[in-house]
């Protein structure tokens, strides 16, 4: 028996526990309780984010309440996934700045009324637990489950060590599921064992069981890692619109599907139209995209500019669609070790040569002076004589 789910759903879903509970919560016809939970481990989200914040607003959209935890008490742990060694501590200060931070951020996707937002602390109930409190949690799982997380038979396989508290991470997570009795809990598919103990706990403490929706990991600019804040490869919620439009200009082609299915609301034969090159340009469907998302954002105006504005700045002077996008470790930075750097100069004369010929531009503006400092706004383009080129983006 299929269980057909509402106007696309389960769209960009990796995995379902299960469609046939979803189906059966929904038709009950009451406003189901959608659970996401963020530790403020940095201090500004980006659009691997907002691809849940995304699936958490569709499900607002059809009338149900969106619960967000603010991990401010697990990011004191740091949730183990993904990590081969133990995430450092932060302190309480920075939680805090980066709560409220993704409070203003995530409001630029969810609905924020009253009757469709609650925003919880977990602080506020796991603070309270004490240790018997505490000793009873443990008590519904085994070491054999945690140990059957990758991440932690890798680093017994690499003989690195694995904190106590690390394991207490998915029973705090799972815990916030059983005190805000989720329906529902949405995650990305590395949070899959995490959401599931969610799940189980609840049916070992005779509540309904949540149903978890995970969604894909976004990849970011680098075409290989996951989007990551500590990989330099993010678009950021907070980039402005310039900044916004090109670095999603500049995704590599294999992600447009991916990026299209995951950020826009476009039908699945317009998205194969525009991930096919042959009725398509790459460029054009990136740029229908990059004006998507920073319409999302900054308004429809300052999507229309930031089209523009890149068109002037790039193709109208010619240059070629697949540039080299070298990442700076920093804004700021001399003409000789960019030029080192990026591998146009071979030795640090070579680079003053080059400097003092005038054939160094930096957005076509001639680069004379050896000793000043170049500063990197958003995306900007190095060019070496005529042959030379590449895109320059300084690391967030």
């Amino acid at each position: 028996m299929t269980h057909a789910l509402p106007e696309n759903l389960d769209r960009g879903c990796e995995g379902i526990y299960s469609v046939e509970d979803l189906s059966a919560k929904l038709r009950t016809g009451r406003q189901l309780r959608i659970k996401f939970g963020m530790d403020p481990t940095a201090p500004d989200l980006h659009l691997g984010h907002c691809v849940v914040l995304r699936k958490l607003r569709r499900f607002q959209d059809l009338g149900h309440r969106a619960v967000l935890i603010i991990g401010d008490y697990t990011a004191r742990i740091g949730d183990p996934t993904g990590r081969d060694t133990t995430r450092p501590v932060l302190d309480e200060a920075a939680i805090d700045r980066n709560a409220r931070t993704y409070l203003d951020q995530a409001g630029c996707i969810l609905d924020t009324s009253e009757d469709r937002l609650e925003v919880r602390r977990n602080g506020a109930w796991l603070g309270s637990l004490d240790f018997a409190d505490v000793l009873r949690l443990t008590g519904h799982f085994t070491v054999q489950q945690m140990l059957q997380r990758d991440m932690f038979k890798k680093r017994i396989a690499a003989e690195r060590q694995i904190v106590i508290s690390e394991f207490m991470y998915p029973l705090m997570q799972a815990y916030d599921s059983v005190v805000v009795e989720a329906d529902v809990e949405l995650g990305g598919s590395d949070q899959t064992f995490n959401n599931l103990m969610g799940r189980e706990l609840m049916g070992r403490c005779d509540l309904p069981r949540q149903v978890v929706m995970t969604l894909p990991l976004l990849t970011g600019l680098d075409g290989q890692e996951k989007m990551s804040k500590s990989k330099g490869n993010t678009v950021d919620v907070t980039d402005a619109p310039n900044e916004m439009f090109g670095k999603l200009m500049s995704i590599p082609d294999p992600l447009m599907r991916d990026y299209l299915d995951l950020l826009t609301d476009l039908p699945d034969a317009r998205i194969v139209s525009l991930t096919d090159p042959v009725a398509t340009h790459p460029r054009e469907a990136k740029d229908i995209l990059a004006r998507i998302v920073v319409e999302s954002f900054h308004g429809s105006d300052a999507a229309n500019t930031a089209s523009d504005e890149f068109r002037r700045r790039f193709t109208d002077h010619g240059l070629p669609d697949d540039l080299d996008t070298v990442v700076l470790e920093s804004p700021s930075v001399g003409p000789i070790p960019l030029l080192r750097q990026v591998g146009f100069a071979s030795s640090n004369s070579e680079a003053r040569r080059l400097v003092m010929q005038g054939a160094v531009t930096l957005d076509g503006e001639k680069v004379t002076d050896v000793e000043t400092a170049l500063t990197i706004h958003g995306d900007a383009i190095l060019k070496v004589g005529k042959r030379r080129i590449c895109r320059l983006r300084a690391q967030a």
